[in-house]
């Protein structure tokens, strides 16, 4: 009851009629916060130490509700907004509900819904990275986060298959909404993916218009093959993927960490990722992993990223992490160590912190 009085609350504040979900008791309020200490080196600035929020994912509340529509139908809508808990400050460049915002239909046939939405190629990354693209050893950090808003897409439509014996499927398409041309500025994403048991495989596409009206850039395009096996002892984790055209590996720093010379993002690699999750006692986790960029362009700045972590669950809700990677970069590549947030200042980096779920 509390939880529905709280929805509510907030839900009126920033002008959103819950009453006729609560009625239907329907509606859920969930959240993460996440502060740590992070220590960053390598880059022309030097040495980086501060209290920083989002680290293993980014902090945030959020909303969720659907609505019995009979016939097997519900209508559904999800809220969620970022912010920093160290400053008070709004994530997503200080949109409301910048981390996802959507509304939907859901039944026999599956989900289809349109919003702010996550990519389905990112979907695959978050689920096959050992650090779950958070803490220090994120993948993204050498891998693309694909979409226009860091592993979102705006004005988007999916459509999500229900599970055929362990199959799944998703569909996405981003409106460009470029006057003039209805392609420029568009995204299209598509996944689909097996689990049974022990393993997970999942494969995701991503493809993003770079046009304008007026010039002609061509697509970015990443593809990412990942899949997981949990042995009981030791979860495996490894992906393989392959990014063609501009804008198919952004840099997560475009502001020269290293103060060599102009950066340029790649514009044809591959990836590839190997890594574990070991869980021992009731408590404890060990996390590792090794990335390789393969930049297949003339300049041939491939980068490789080991990383290295320890989570401990004090309760269900609460854990303690302690993490550290570091990133070789090779002929001038510029690629730095992020977390979940953050781009990073330079090629290695401790995080230490605290994170809450409720």
């Amino acid at each position: 009851m509390k939880h529905k009085v709280l929805a509510a609350a907030v839900l009126a504040a920033v002008g959103i009629q819950a009453v006729p979900a609560l009625a239907q008791s329907s509606v859920t309020i969930y959240g993460l916060i996440d502060t740590g200490l992070v220590v960053e080196s390598g880059g022309a600035a030097g040495h980086v130490t501060k209290l920083t929020s989002g680290i293993s994912g980014g902090s945030r509340i959020g909303f969720k509700g659907t609505e019995d529509l009979g016939g097997g139908m519900s209508a559904l809508f999800l809220l969620e907004s970022g912010f920093q808990n160290d400053t008070g400050a709004l994530g997503q460049g200080g949109l409301l509900f910048g981390r996802q915002s959507y509304v939907g239909l859901g039944g026999g046939f599956g989900t289809v819904t349109a919003g702010r939405q996550y990519t389905p190629q990112y979907l695959v990354l978050s689920a096959v990275d050992p650090f779950g693209t958070g803490y220090a050893g994120d993948a993204a950090n050498l891998m693309p986060n694909t979409g226009n808003g860091a592993s979102r897409m705006d004005n988007t439509v999916k459509y999500a298959t229900p599970n055929f014996g362990g199959v799944t499927a998703e569909l996405a398409y981003g409106f460009g909404e470029t006057a003039g041309n209805t392609k420029a500025s568009s995204q299209i994403g598509a996944a689909v993916g097996y689990a049974n048991g022990p393993l997970n495989v999942r494969l995701g596409f991503h493809g993003r218009n770079n046009d304008t009206v007026t010039t002609q850039t061509g697509t970015g395009r990443s593809t990412l093959l990942g899949a997981t096996y949990n042995f009981g002892p030791v979860k495996l984790h490894a992906a393989y993927g392959i990014n063609k055209g501009l804008n198919s590996s952004p840099l997560r720093n475009t502001v020269n960490p290293y103060g060599t010379s102009a950066i340029v993002a790649s514009t044809d690699s591959a990836d590839m990722l190997i890594g574990v999750t070991v869980p021992f006692g009731v408590s404890h986790t060990f996390l590792a992993s090794y990335i390789h960029k393969d930049d297949k362009t003339a300049l041939n700045q491939d980068a490789d990223q080991f990383a290295l972590g320890y989570r401990y669950a004090m309760s269900k809700r609460t854990d303690l992490y302690a993490m550290y990677a570091h990133i070789k970069n090779k002929n001038g590549a510029p690629y730095t160590v992020g977390s979940s947030i953050e781009a990073g200042s330079g090629n290695s980096a401790w995080n230490m912190g605290i994170r809450h779920t409720f």
